[in-house]
């Protein structure tokens, strides 16, 4: 039970300080917080609503990942170095790949939504 309650600590702490730390966190921190409420209004059912918040989840889990690793290159080299940004690149690249991918929930509910598809 120790370790169940540290690691939920670890991890609200890190949530915590990669929302005050971080934009783009924040950024898509802020857009969950919205995309909340307003899921309610455009899912055009529960499973659609658990689909909608749990791709914008996903996005927010993948940004996490994509600035760690961002971080964990800058402590090892501070110094620009073409390999490490190829690979600040593939990870800006997931976040880009989750972000369309909850565009197309989004937008395939909103369209069962208003055109009853």
């Amino acid at each position: 039970m120790k370790r169940l309650s540290s690691a939920t600590f670890n991890s609200f702490r890190g949530i915590r300080d990669g929302i005050r730390t971080e934009p783009a966190i924040r950024d898509e921190a802020v857009l969950l917080a919205i995309g909340v409420p307003v899921g309610l209004l455009v899912a055009p059912s529960i499973a659609w609503y658990v689909a909608m918040i749990g791709s914008m989840l996903a996005v927010l889990a993948i940004e996490f990942l994509n600035t760690a690793v961002e971080k964990l290159a800058d402590h090892v080299t501070p110094e620009h170095h073409k390999e490490i940004g190829r690979i600040k690149d593939f990870g800006s690249g997931a976040v880009f790949c989750g972000l369309c991918l909850t565009g197309l929930v989004w937008l395939a509910a909103l369209a069962l939504r208003i055109g009853g598809m």
